[in-house]
């Protein structure tokens, strides 16, 4: 079963998403997610299996400009995980089938994501599911 998130879903959005991104502060992650969760700009799914919580899914628009987009919003998928234990079962791709269809709803008539050059289970998982690669890039940084 996949259904949007809730303000009541928090403590379940914030074990996934501490998976997912296990460099962020618990508390810093629950204030970032709890603020999203009250803004019509984005929204959180939760996939279940028996009763609960294996994984979720973070999409919002953005309006600023998109890698191989042409308009604007475009609906973006900020993060998509699903535990271990409940992986190949088509989880993922239902999440971000519910991400589409609130982009869509929001009147989005593209949607993009992104992932990190070495991981190559993400990008497996964006072309099976339908993306395009749009660009490659690596972003540099130096301390001034």
């Amino acid at each position: 079963m996949i259904r949007k998130a809730e303000e009541r879903d928090i403590g379940a959005v914030v074990e996934l998403a501490l998976q997912l991104w296990p460099g962020h502060e618990r508390a810093e992650l629950e204030a970032e997610i709890n603020g999203l969760l009250q803004t019509r700009e984005a929204a959180f799914f939760l996939a279940f299996e028996g009763g609960a919580a294996v994984g979720f899914a973070q999409c919002q628009l953005r309006r600023d400009y998109v890698e191989g987009t042409s308009e604007s919003p475009v609906g973006y998928l900020e993060g998509i995980f699903v535990d271990g234990g409940a992986r190949g079962k088509g989880l993922a791709a239902l999440l971000l089938e519910a991400c589409e269809r609130w982009a869509r709803a929001q009147g989005c008539r593209e949607f993009a994501s992104d992932c990190e050059l070495e991981n190559h289970q993400s990008l497996a998982f964006h072309k099976a599911c339908g993306f395009q690669e749009a660009n490659r890039v690596i972003c540099f940084v130096k301390r001034i």
